[in-house]
């Protein structure tokens, strides 16, 4: 049976750098030219990045971004590229649906621009076609009905090396009865599939289920291509995979790294004559030497999955947004623990600053976890005792309280001194602060704004307080597989959770244990379940309703927190919009 050898081109564009984006493809596209490959297949939005969002406002943007796309196309040889771009409805006969009254207005009362997000099919150094993606996502974090218009009319098949090839653009392969059913019932042997699909936790799972539920419906082999790297809250963690007509896994990429995956998969070879619905693009395979059978990536645990999500997230923010370095609180505690790891294993020891800023109330164990972390990472940290300032702003504030301050008026001081120093330290150097609240905070408003929140990049803010254990002790186990001194000190692990704000404080004078907590947080934030809800669901009341309550009252504090990596299927960003002031409180009943 004959053979296409198809390559995905798993690549980590940055939004708005159409020229490094070209110069990306193209030189996977030589590769993939070299190893004698029939097409090669790129991420969705490939050349703009995914998502350029209100960049596409911009006309000058869509312009560059199709001139882009012809110097990719003149690139082209024999190998055929199917590469994601924008285009404006009509470019080259491309058919979209007509804009209607209902559709959301943007800008100046202008109505959405008539684009259309595309798999542009190249080759021979021209634009054979244009695909356009019919299945327009509205969900989560997507938000494309703002700016494009789905594609409308006949799908166009590719006659490559023999066999009939369909392109579909992410949520068209997603989707049950959709664009992939119809392509194969017209003649494709093989479907093209074009992502920029967020990773959170489980999506490789539901990935796979997806392709294998589609390979069952169509009865064609898939190639699926997406985009890897962070963009801003998102993570693409690639994972790109090539599954064959009887549901077998013939190749995956790794996830969380660039990868160019080969495979080669078998085609009817029919012999039809050409219709005018199929466009012949090359009679033979350009195949050399023995067939592939394509690589298959080992997958990842869950806490492998996320620890390498927020790495590759906080390196690219950095990375793409001009930041070499970083600075942190070291308060001895286990987030900024957490984090301190992650920061050294995105971006270097050398480039990673610790500040312990100890106050009246810190402990010595806190001091020296923190000097301990410190060695077993390499990096550099310094000391600043906050008590002069402490005592001096008290002085201050009691002249104008009329009484020395006290209770959550001297904590919240504490924090604010402390992100004081941080954002000298980062005016001064350039360093980005890093900040190490994580999601159960951010959920109940357990931190101080212009305090522990303050900074340029909120790492484990999706991240909740259970997870952020977990997390530490899969760093050190992998520490220990490869024979490295495990970072995470064993006291930070063990000791209990506190702020250190107060004498002999802890975590759970104001918070309920976190065991008990998180599960209540997913549901309430992540699964929009409502608070009668939960107490059906058998957790108690008082403390659902309690936990409610610090969710609800804390929105205003969230808004003002800098963005950070989203690893979860609902983080505090994109995906979540709820309103501040809200008066929304179901009765929960008799108890």
């Amino acid at each position: 049976m004959p053979s296409l050898r198809v390559a995905a081109a798993q690549l980590n564009p940055i939004v708005g750098d159409l020229d490094g984006n070209v110069d990306k493809v193209v030189a996977a596209l030589g590769e993939a030219e070299e190893l004698g490959c029939d097409l090669v297949a790129f991420p969705e939005l490939v050349i703009t990045g995914y998502p350029p969002e209100d960049l596409l406002l911009k006309e000058g943007f869509v312009a560059d971004a199709f001139a882009a796309l012809e110097r990719i196309a003149a690139a082209t040889g024999e190998c055929v590229a199917i590469v994601g771009t924008v285009v404006p409805a009509g470019t080259l006969g491309l058919q979209v649906a007509e804009p209607t009254d209902a559709r959301p207005m943007v800008g100046r009362r202008v109505s959405v621009p008539r684009l259309a997000n595309v798999a542009a099919v190249l080759a021979r150094g021209r634009i054979v076609a244009l695909v356009a993606k019919r299945l327009l996502p509205n969900y989560a974090v997507f938000d494309e009905q703002r700016w494009f218009l789905p594609g409308t009319g006949p799908h166009p098949l590719f006659r490559i090396a023999g066999g009939i090839v369909g392109v579909a653009v992410c949520e068209d392969l997603w989707s049950a009865n959709g664009p992939a059913r119809s392509m194969a019932e017209e003649g494709a042997d093989v479907i093209v599939s074009l992502n920029a699909s967020p990773f959170s936790l489980g999506q490789e799972d539901e990935r796979r289920g997806v392709l294998s539920a589609r390979v069952a419906e169509t009865g064609a082999s898939i190639l699926y291509v997406n985009q890897v790297g962070g963009q801003d809250e998102l993570v693409f963690d690639g994972g790109s995979m090539v599954v064959r007509d009887d549901g077998h896994l013939l190749a995956r990429a790794p996830m969380f790294s660039e990868h160019l995956l080969i495979a080669d998969v078998e085609v009817h070879g029919s012999t039809d004559e050409i219709t005018d619905a199929v466009t012949e693009l090359s009679a033979t395979s350009r195949r050399v030497g023995p067939a592939i059978a394509g690589d298959v990536a080992d997958p990842l645990s869950p806490e492998a999955e996320a620890y390498e999500a927020l790495v590759l997230g906080t390196r690219d923010y950095l990375g793409k947004n001009g930041f070499t370095d970083a600075v942190i609180g070291l308060s001895g505690g286990i987030d900024s623990t957490l984090v301190a790891a992650i920061a050294v294993d995105a971006i270097g020891a050398r480039h990673v600053r610790g500040i312990s800023m100890p106050s009246r109330y810190s402990s010595e164990h806190s001091r020296s976890d923190a000097e301990d972390l410190a060695r077993r990472l390499g990096i550099k940290i310094d000391t600043v005792e906050i008590e002069p300032a402490h005592a001096a702003f008290a002085e201050m504030l009691s002249g104008l309280l009329g009484h020395t301050p006290v209770g959550l008026t001297d904590e919240n001081l504490q924090s604010r001194l402390r992100a004081v120093l941080l954002m000298g330290f980062s005016n001064d150097t350039g360093s980005i602060v890093l900040t190490t609240g994580n999601k159960s905070e951010m959920a109940t408003g357990y931190s101080t704004l212009y305090g522990d929140s303050a900074g340029g990049f909120a790492v484990i803010k999706d991240v909740p307080k259970t997870l952020v254990y977990d997390l530490c002790r899969y760093r050190n186990a992998r520490a220990g597989i490869s024979g490295e001194v495990p970072p995470i000190p064993e006291a930070v692990l063990t000791k209990p959770p506190s702020a250190e704000l107060r004498p002999d404080q802890k975590d759970e004078d104001s918070l309920p244990p976190y065991e008990l907590l998180d599960p209540i947080l997913a549901a309430y934030v992540e699964a929009d379940r409502t608070a009668p809800e939960l107490v059906a669901a058998g957790h108690d009341p008082a403390l659902v309703e309690r936990i409610a309550r610090l969710v609800d009252i804390a929105e205003y504090k969230r808004r003002q927190m800098p963005p950070g990596v989203r690893i979860t299927t609902k983080a505090f960003g994109k995906d979540r919009r709820m309103p501040i002031t809200n008066r929304y409180r179901p009765d929960l009943g008799d108890r």
